[in-house]
């Protein structure tokens, strides 16, 4: 397994076309359907970007890790089970290779400024990352609000919005050499905040055709710092 403080924790979360990112899916997955408040029926992708601090891997205990990192997922369920699917992932380190090459899963190495401040009371006033990799731009600029996340737009109410964005604890991803594989995590109920960005562009996503140049996003939600757990290595499964 590996354990780490997160800090800096932020979702940038952009709607897409339904039929589109279920034609991305293996068999298995279908894409999280919801309601917007104006009533057009979308899927949904986001950008989680953080930076790892006191990182330790139970199988390579030597290993220690200060790096910041950018998944790219989309909320899907497979059965009666709320899950994502990882695209890829973008980390600022040479531990990139064993993720990719080890495990074969589409981890790109990344160069990131990051600058962002929280005040003592862990509420964000602003936040800056940038990033370049393999996958594509990341650009976010936002300033917090100091407003709970609450219901967002298309879930029933604030839970539904947690469960849903914040706590699916099973990942789905493809291998660069062909197959499945999943893994899980750990974590507590996340404390996330409401931001407003500037700039939220993930340009992945657009390469990916699920994302337009200049779609606003759905949602951004920030956090000064959460410890995760994840189940690692990660296990063969069929999904179709």
């Amino acid at each position: 397994d590996v354990v780490s403080d997160l800090t800096g924790f932020a979702i940038t979360t952009f709607t897409v076309p339904l039929a589109k990112l279920a034609s991305m899916l293996p068999r298995a997955l279908e894409p999280t359907a919801l309601t917007l408040d104006s009533g057009v029926r979308v899927g949904m992708v986001s950008a989680v970007t953080f930076l790892n601090t006191e990182f330790r891997v139970s199988f390579a205990p030597f290993i220690r890790l200060v790096a910041a990192q950018t998944n790219y997922r989309a909320y899907v369920r497979r059965g009666d089970e709320d899950a994502v699917w990882f695209f890829g992932t973008m980390l600022a380190s040479p531990f990139v290779v064993l993720p990719r090459y080890a495990w074969a899963l589409p981890w790109a190495y990344g160069r990131v400024t990051r600058a962002m401040a929280f005040d003592v009371d862990g509420h964000c006033t602003d936040y800056a990352h940038h990033a370049i990799c393999e996958h594509g731009e990341e650009h976010l600029e936002a300033v917090g609000t100091r407003v709970p996340m609450g219901r967002l737009d298309g879930f029933a109410d604030a839970r539904e919005s947690a469960r849903v964005l914040t706590h699916p604890l099973v990942g789905y991803v493809a291998r660069t050499r062909g197959g499945h594989v999943t893994y899980g995590v750990d974590h507590e109920a996340l404390a996330l905040e409401r931001a407003d960005a500037t700039v939220a562009r993930y340009t992945f996503f657009e390469r990916l055709g699920l994302v337009a140049p200049d779609q606003e996003a759905h949602s951004v939600l920030v956090m000064p710092s959460t410890h995760f757990v994840v189940r690692l290595p990660p296990a063969r499964v069929d999904l179709g």
